[in-house]
């Protein structure tokens, strides 16, 4: 469709004086991805059901919902400039993660390739953003991604194209259905540099599917109800990652075991993988004992014959070589300590999901 005809709430689309023109990415065309209860209301960019509450799920987990991490639009255009328009909210404040609020973007190659294209974010104090995120001065039809903040919020995003670009809806993902990814600080991004840095968007990206985090910093606690929302959901693969959040070792053993079995249960076939952390210490003994309550749960599903459910150890997570260069404070991966994870996880992924 041409910008210049009427939207579908029959609204003309009048370019501003830089002749582009802004479309909500609720208007239908635009694929927003990784909000998999979204609604229209004041909570559309919110990553939980709006029906957990305090009783179900802690305090710190619901406010993290509010972070857009791991959320995502997706969409084809030739327009030759791409300016992205967002009010902001949520802010978590982490002062090292210079993407926190940021948006950056991709772009798909002829050759299937998707690679970075920009980043935008705003000042520091700043409650809204406007920037260019894409250039194309070809002006041939593109599909780009553009990921979402994982440590801030958003309440209204906006994506200007010039006047006589047309916009289409983007293809199919080669995955057709997402990848769930549930755990701490780590799953959710920290210390990622942007968006596109974190190690489930890079497995997202090179898989070609729809991403869905569910990390929350410090809060992600295996809750029942988490859970049986996650059962809901019709997914690809699971990714079950929050060694990192259970208060002690006594609580991940009475969770762990729990929490695969409910998502089991309603879903026989779905591929799960377990992780342990990835900041692995050889002489913490609840870091050895944690890894042991997954390793248990890994391997009581495959005395009861599931042929679907994968283990990683952390300890292989970061390789052997330079692994103190891995991290931004020993504990949360920077961009190389994600992507090392990336590397050890995808082939795992790969054979989940039976892919060459």
């Amino acid at each position: 469709m041409k910008l210049t005809e009427l939207d579908k709430n029959f609204q003309t689309l009048i370019p501003d004086e830089q002749g582009f023109v802004y479309r909500d990415v609720l208007s239908g065309t635009f694929a927003l991805e990784g909000l998999p209860w979204h609604t229209s209301n004041k909570e559309t960019y919110y990553r939980f059901p709006e029906r957990l509450t305090e009783k179900e799920v802690n305090r710190g987990a619901l406010e993290l919902a509010h972070n857009t991490s791991g959320a995502c639009i997706r969409f084809k255009t030739n327009s030759t400039e791409i300016i992205l328009k967002a009010e902001l909210a949520w802010d978590l404040g982490l002062k090292h993660n210079v993407g926190r609020r940021g948006f950056d973007s991709y772009i798909r190659h002829p050759d299937g390739t998707l690679t970075f294209h920009r980043l935008v974010r705003p000042g520091p104090q700043d409650d809204s953003v406007i920037g260019s995120c894409a250039q194309n001065p070809s002006g041939v039809m593109r599909e780009y991604w553009i990921n979402l903040p994982p440590y801030g919020g958003v309440t209204k995003i906006e994506i200007g194209l010039k006047a006589e670009a047309q916009l289409e809806a983007p293809p199919p993902h080669a995955i057709p259905k997402p990848i769930l990814f549930y755990g701490s600080s780590i799953t959710q991004g920290g210390c990622a540099s942007r968006p596109g840095s974190t190690y489930t968007s890079m497995l997202c990206r090179a898989l070609d599917a729809e991403q869905i985090n569910l990390g929350f910093s410090g809060c992600g606690r295996g809750e029942p109800a988490v859970a049986e929302a996650i059962a809901e959901l019709d997914l690809a693969a699971f990714v079950l990652d929050y060694d990192h959040n259970a208060p002690t070792a006594e609580h991940l053993e009475a969770t762990h075991s729990n929490f695969f079995k409910i998502i089991r249960a309603k879903h026989p076939e779905l591929p799960i993988i377990m992780i342990s952390r990835c900041d692995f210490y050889a002489s913490e003994e609840s870091i050895l004992q944690r890894r042991e309550i997954i390793r248990k749960t890994y391997t009581d599903a495959l005395n009861a014959g599931d042929k679907n459910v994968y283990f990683i150890d952390g300890e292989t997570l970061w390789g052997t070589e330079m692994r103190d260069a891995c991290t931004w404070d020993g504990c949360h991966p920077n961009d190389l300590g994600f992507y090392r994870m990336y590397e050890r996880i995808l082939p795992v992924l790969k054979q989940a999901l039976s892919i060459k």
